[in-house]
Order: structure tokens, then sequence, then C-alpha cells
């Protein structure tokens, strides 16, 4: 019963990164093959996809929700 609750959890981690790494090749750079072969830039272009990645969830509803019947008037 430990082992089922243990795969659970572990899968359960996996399709979450799964589903974020898909979400951060958004950005071609880190689709495609990096040609820059200088030390650490494959790092860090990383580094910046993510934090794109995170700017966008961050951004993704920036206005407060609203009744569309309160701007007709018949609310």
């Amino acid at each position: 019963m430990e082992d089922r609750f243990l795969n659970h959890r572990i899968s359960s981690a996996r399709v979450g990164r799964s589903k974020r790494d898909c979400r951060v090749k958004r950005c071609r750079i880190v689709k495609d093959v990096l040609r820059l072969t200088t030390e650490g830039i494959s790092d860090l272009v990383m580094e910046i996809a993510c934090g794109l990645h995170n700017l966008r969830v961050s951004c993704r509803h920036p206005f407060p929700a609203f009744d569309v019947l309160s701007l007709c008037g018949s609310g």
C-alpha cells in the first residue's frame, strides 16, 4: 500500500514537471539546438526562459473579473 502511494506521488510530480517543461519550451531558443558553446550559456538561457514563463503565468489575468450584466444596466 505504501508503494502505491509513493509511486502516485512520484508520478504526479513527474507529470507536473513535464507540463512545466512543455510550457517553458514555448520559447524557441529552448526548443532548438543551442550552438553557443560558451560555458554556462545554456543554463542562463534556460533560467531566462523559466523567468519568462513565470512572468507569463503571473500576468495571465491582469484585470479583475467583472459582471457583464452590470455593464448593461440590467442587474
